[in-house]
């Protein structure tokens, strides 16, 4: 069984994944749909571990 994560190492991982996304979408030439579809994908494997871990506590 995993504990659950704490509470800063929640925000650590939401910044991180936030300044990823900035990186992407300042880098990209343009915004499409691959650019967007990866964006929310990668959006759900980094909130939804984050959500169930808050509410676990």
């Amino acid at each position: 069984m995993k504990k659950p994560l704490s509470k800063s190492q929640c925000v650590c991982i939401v910044l991180l994944w936030a300044a990823l996304c900035y990186y992407v979408l300042i880098t990209v030439p343009r915004i499409d749909g691959p650019v967007v579809l990866t964006l929310a994908m990668s959006a759900a494997l980094v909130f939804i571990p984050v959500v169930k871990s808050l509410k676990k506590r």
